[in-house]
């Protein structure tokens, strides 16, 4: 059997017993503790499956990101109001250009950008 044809697992492929993260970033991962960098962020609120598998909260402190690990937990700043919150990368994204991290609706909330929609912000690895 072929590692796509033991199924497609929340966005990871099961080759020759070992699992490649699609979308990650093997250098970054090694290095996540000494992640931070500054940005576009935006938020998102939907009822579907995230890119880990599990359903997607709006009221939970999860964010997406394109090359993270899933479950690393980041610090984001508002730059704007200086309001800051710790979410967990369970999600892939944003796709849309110039944006580094979509947030859930409670995020947003805690970061005071939501009726707006977009923000400055900071982010950087706690863990």
């Amino acid at each position: 059997m072929t590692a796509w044809g033991m199924g497609r697992i929340a966005g990871a492929a099961v080759a020759a017993g070992v699992i490649f993260i699609a979308g990650g970033n093997a250098a970054l991962a090694d290095k996540k503790s000494n992640y931070a960098t500054s940005g576009t962020a935006s938020y998102y609120g939907y009822g579907g499956r995230t890119a880990n598998g599990e359903r997607h909260n709006a009221q939970a402190l999860t964010a997406a990101h394109r090359s993270l690990p899933f479950n690393t937990k980041v610090r984001v700043t508002n730059k704007i109001n200086g309001r800051s919150v710790v979410v967990r990368i369970n999600d892939r994204g944003p796709f849309v250009r110039g944006r580094i991290i979509d947030v859930s609706t409670a995020a947003a909330e805690e970061l005071g950008f939501r009726r707006r929609g977009v923000t400055k912000v900071d982010i950087a690895v706690i863990d």
